[in-house]
């Protein structure tokens, strides 16, 4: 299936879907394409916040932008990899899972929650912070951990 399918399918069915994406092996080319398209789309979802921010402030959006590419495209890949770091630590003390499997339930995650992300973007840019930006970054949130949460029990359960 394709990338968008999967997404889809991960809001439908987030196990069988972990389950696929882990099933080729160990790609860890592909786990970082994952990841780098999932901090792309949550920096571009950005673009909009930032937008409105700038123009409240009026001042210029360039350097937010810049600091958003940063952290976004930069940084937090090193974040996320911590972390998967961590969660196979963790996992590895309750049965096991290879560092790979860890690394794409938690990469996977992220970019399967993507659309919601994107929407939150919009509603911060064009309706601000409030209730229902705060409702759907909530929406988000619980969306990320059932996603990784089915992709970690996949992974361990599936441990090399």
């Amino acid at each position: 299936m394709s990338i968008t399918q999967d997404i889809l399918a991960t809001y439908r069915r987030p196990k069988s879907v972990a389950v696929r994406r882990q099933a080729n092996g160990p790609r860890e080319d592909r786990a970082l394409a994952i990841l780098m398209a999932a901090c792309i789309v949550i920096f571009v979802a950005q673009w909009p916040r930032l937008s409105r921010e700038a123009h409240l402030s009026e001042t210029d959006i360039m350097p937010l932008i810049g600091g958003a590419l940063m952290g976004w495209v930069f940084m937090a890949p090193l974040f996320f990899y911590a972390i998967a770091f961590v969660t196979q630590l963790v996992l590895k003390g309750f049965g096991g899972t290879t560092g790979y499997r860890a690394r794409m339930a938690l990469f996977w995650a992220l970019l399967a929650g993507s659309p919601v992300i994107l929407f939150q973007g919009l509603v911060a840019g064009f309706i601000g912070p409030g209730l229902l930006n705060n409702l759907v970054s909530l929406i988000w949130l619980v969306a990320f951990f059932v996603f990784w949460i089915a992709g970690l029990s996949v992974a361990r359960n599936k441990a090399d």
